[in-house]
Formats: C-alpha cells, structure tokens, sequence
C-alpha cells in the first residue's frame, strides 16, 4: 500500500513537470507610440526593428510589438497609449516627447523607454540622466546643445551672419532650455536671434515672410511634430524664394531640398532603444537604467539648394559634412 501510494505520488508529480514543460512559454509583448504618421517613421521603425534583431528578438517569434501612431493628432496619443496598457505590454517605447508625455500620465508602473528626447531632465520625465528614477528612462538627443552648434554652423557657412531667425514652438518639451543655449551661442558669436511661431502649416510662409521683413541673414528650423514631414518640400521651396540659407534637424529636410543639417543621428538612437527593452525584460529597472546619449551625429548638405539661393559653401565647412547631396 506505501509503495503503490508512493509510486502514485512520483507519477503525478512527473507528469506535473511535464505540463509544465509542455506550456509555452509566454511570449513578451511590447508597444511603440509615436506621435507622427506611419510612413512618416518608417525609418525609424525600422531602426527599432533593427535592434531587436541583433539582440536576438524575432517579431511573431519570441516578441510582439504592438505600434501606435497618432498621425500627427496630438489628442490621439492618450487614447492610443491605454490601447497599450489594456494589451498589457510589459514595456512601452516612445518616440518623442509628446508621446512619452502621454505614456507618463497614463502609468507609473509600466517600464517607459524614450528613443530619444530632446532634454528629459528639464521635461519632467526622469530625475537626473544618471539617476532616473521612476518608470522612465531611455535616450536624449542633446536638443539644446545642438541647436547652438547649428547656429555656429551657419555662422562659419554665411560670415557676414548678424541675423538668424528661428522657427519653433515654444510650448513644446524641451523649448525652454533649448531657447536659453540659443541666446548664449548667439552673445558668443555676436548676432541677433528672431523667434518666430509656427504652430500649424499656415505659420511656415508667415514665419519666412517674417524673417524676409525682419531682414534675417539665415533661418534655424526647429520645427517638430505634426507640420515637419508634410511640408518638407514646401519649407524648401519657402527658403529658396527668400533666398535664404536654412539649417535643419534631420537629413530629410535636406533630401526633400533643404539646404543642411544637423543633428543626432535619431535611427541611431532607435536602434539603441531596443536595448533598454533586452534589458528591462531581463529583470532591470527603468529606474537604475541611467539615460544615454547621442554618439553619432550627421551633418548633411544640398549643394543643389545652395546654389539655388546663390550661396558658395566654404570649403571648410564642405569638409566637415558627413554627406554632400549633389
């Protein structure tokens, strides 16, 4: 009787661990929100997608990515974030502030990654880059301290700079100390900033007539969000009419006939991104995950563009581009 009830007891307990064995193991799902359109991030995506490769991760396989974008419709992202947390993604990835911002009031708990953001700190989203903190890490792209090498850029590439107009919006994350390094690069390099307003698609003309008026030498676009990749070619079409040199964010203004740029390389930071999301379904925290920053930046020129508006390039500066667009 002993021996068959502990013969019993062994068999059950085996075929427990063979259940056991037998469930597949659960597969992590992950969400991406982004403010943008689809097509318009695609690059990005895909960076992303790139990371998680060379980890290992194989979308449908042993990850799901669940993507979100808001298309431009800043009011779509709350909505589009507790789709996400409904599905239970164990972690959310944002692509820019306005997302992360969403991300934030919607949970404390799920683990957020930042593919990049332009100053987190001053945005409210972690404690300090080394210290997090909270439920929110990622990466930065230096927004504040490249915009004042912008302004050095046009400065070696148009001498006789005095005036430089600047198209952004001042109630986004991040303006503010980017507006503070703009003022102290240009004490520096002794010119006079004009901050112009574009809030929406009619402000782009308005802005350049603006500078046109105001008799600026150069422009620097800080444009972002929903207005920028829709009215790529026709920002640059603006700044040949006024025959005015403008430096960008990204290399896309510049393919789409802009004249240059420069900027952190953002696939670079959303290839990285992927590396937080190993790491945090690994059993790290968000919170002892310091936020990094950009290591590889791009500076792009349209010698086209140039020459459209009349502008000769100095050689100096042609020999710092990372890229010469013909």
């Amino acid at each position: 009787m002993k021996k068959t009830a502990a013969l019993s007891v062994l068999v059950v307990a085996v075929l427990l661990a063979v259940v056991v064995i037998a469930q597949p193991k659960e597969i992590p799902r992950i969400g991406w929100l982004g403010a943008g359109s689809s097509p318009g991030q695609l690059n990005r995506t895909e960076a992303f997608r790139r990371g998680l490769r060379e980890l290992g991760y194989v979308e449908g396989k042993n990850i799901i990515v669940e993507y979100r974008h808001a298309e431009g419709k800043y009011d779509r992202l709350p909505m589009l974030v507790a789709e996400l947390v409904r599905l239970k993604v164990v972690v959310i990835v944002t692509g820019g502030g306005p997302a992360t911002r969403a991300a934030k009031q919607a949970t404390s708990t799920i683990p957020i990654v930042m593919a990049n953001d332009p100053d987190p700190v001053a945005d409210g989203f972690v404690a300090s880059l080394a210290q997090p903190r909270g439920n929110i890490t990622g990466l930065s792209t230096l927004a504040p301290e490249i915009s004042a090498k912008q302004v050095e850029l046009l400065k070696e590439t148009v001498p006789r700079l005095s005036r430089v107009a600047i198209l952004w919006s001042s109630v986004r994350p991040g303006s503010s100390q980017i507006g503070k390094e703009l003022e102290l690069a240009a004490a520096a390099l002794k010119v006079t900033l004009q901050f112009h307003e574009v809030l929406g698609a009619d402000d782009i003309d308005t802005a350049f007539r603006a500078a046109s008026q105001g008799r600026a030498d150069a422009v620097l676009s800080l444009m972002a969000g929903p207005i920028v990749t829709p009215y790529r070619t026709q920002t640059a079409k603006l700044a040949v009419k006024s025959r005015l040199p403008v430096i960008y964010r990204s290399r896309e203004e510049v393919e789409a006939g802009g004249l240059m740029s420069y900027g952190a390389t953002l696939d670079d930071l959303d290839r990285r991104a992927a590396t937080y999301v190993d790491k945090i379904l690994k059993g790290r925290k968000p919170a002892d995950l310091p936020v990094e920053q950009p290591t590889k930046f791009e500076f792009v020129i349209n010698l086209k563009a140039a020459k459209q508006i009349g502008l000769t390039v100095p050689q100096i500066v042609l020999a710092r581009a990372d890229r010469l667009i013909k």
